[in-house]
């Protein structure tokens, strides 16, 4: 049996890491720029990550959610806490695009409505719902297609109310900054308005933060540099450092009932305990200041760069749009100067690194970007 194709890969195998550096098999070292996805939070290899992971493995990897699991009620308090929505509840499941099809369901669920309102050029999964949300056919298939989902252009104000007056969508959708679209940002007076909105139209505001949250952009969710607050948060990505786990954050005005949700892997003890050490490292490290002070340090390092086009996002999720005389230049990174970074069309640089750079690490890329566009 061979494996099923499913991305263009390149010829490197990464096969160890420590902090924000991995190692291939023939031992040359790679500063990571992308965290496989913005997935590496608080860095490779972490010891307080991988001692709790291995004191977990001694106890108890799983039992099923029939039983009680404490892990599952600290983590829920802790993260409550720590991300500032100690109202909402917790559902856990295993990953991004899971969490948005229980975001989705449950919306449809607590409004009775079937419709989904959906963001210009979004991206929230590979799964049958969320990529129904996903404006990209070239991804969905004959079977995903479906009428129930509009999508309206990123920052149109007008066009986001004109389509929530309907009073028929059971939800609107919005990551809180794209990523694979290429790193843009709904502006403040967007999510206000479409709060505004959703409260009048009695439309349940989903706030995908997949990408964008986890202190990634300088607050623990992107959403929330707008002051406003979501019925639901989805998360996944750097909320376990790699180990797969994903969640949905539910106000408390959505009702819940036995089986409108349910998971046979989501919130294991395993994937608990991943998640417990991030948040603890995360706080005991500072990582979200960090993140929005190592943002503003490269973005300032980066401007007047003559290959740079435009420059987006915020904290460490950022997009470097060139122009086209250096649309290899990413690849050049990679094979010359050894850095991971990530993509998004033909000229987009997206950097993810874990939270935990500091300024040696933005100073490496800094020279080496720079040195291959003088």
């Amino acid at each position: 049996m061979e494996l099923f194709k499913t991305y263009k890969l390149w010829p490197i195998e990464p096969v160890s890491g420590n902090g924000c550096h991995v190692r291939d098999r023939e031992g040359t070292e790679y500063l990571d720029f992308y965290g496989g996805h913005a997935v590496i939070s608080i860095g490779h290899c972490h010891p307080v990550y991988v001692e709790m992971m291995q004191q977990q493995l001694t106890k108890l990897g799983f039992y099923s959610n029939a039983v009680e699991n404490s892990l599952q009620v600290e983590l829920a308090a802790r993260l409550g806490e720590q991300c500032g929505y100690d109202s909402h509840n917790l559902f856990l499941c295993n990953s991004g695009a899971e969490a948005n099809e229980n975001a989705i369901k449950a919306a449809s669920f607590h409004t009775g409505r079937k419709k989904l309102l959906a963001i210009g050029r979004a991206f929230h999964g590979r799964t049958s719902g969320a990529v129904a949300a996903t404006d990209n056919p070239s991804i969905q298939s004959a079977f995903n297609r479906t009428d129930n989902v509009t999508f309206t252009p990123l920052n149109d104000t007008e066009a986001l109310k004109s389509q929530l007056a309907t009073g028929e969508y059971a939800a609107l959708i919005m990551e809180g900054i794209q990523g694979v679209a290429g790193i843009y940002e709904p502006e403040a007076g967007f999510w206000q308005a479409a709060r505004k909105a959703c409260d009048d139209s009695g439309t349940i505001l989903i706030a995908d933060e997949i990408q964008s949250g986890y202190g990634r952009s300088g607050r623990f969710f992107a959403h929330q540099h707008a002051g406003i607050e979501a019925d639901i948060i989805s998360v996944a990505k750097g909320m376990g450092n790699g180990f797969p786990i994903g969640a949905i954050l539910i106000s408390d005005k959505i009702q819940a009932r036995y089986g409108m949700l349910g998971t046979t892997f989501g919130g294991n003890h395993l994937a608990c305990t991943a998640a417990l050490a991030v948040l603890k490292v995360m706080k005991e490290e500072g990582l979200v200041a960090n993140a929005a002070a190592m943002g503003s340090y490269l973005t300032e390092g980066l401007k007047g760069n003559k290959a740079i086009k435009e420059l987006r996002g915020r904290g460490l999720m950022l997009g470097i749009e060139l122009t086209e005389a250096y649309g290899d230049l990413r690849d050049r990174l990679l094979f010359e100067k050894h850095i991971f970074t990530g993509g998004a069309g033909k000229n987009v640089i997206r950097l993810l690194p874990p939270l935990m750079i500091g300024r040696k690490d933005a100073d490496a890329f800094l020279e080496a970007f720079n040195s291959l566009t003088v």
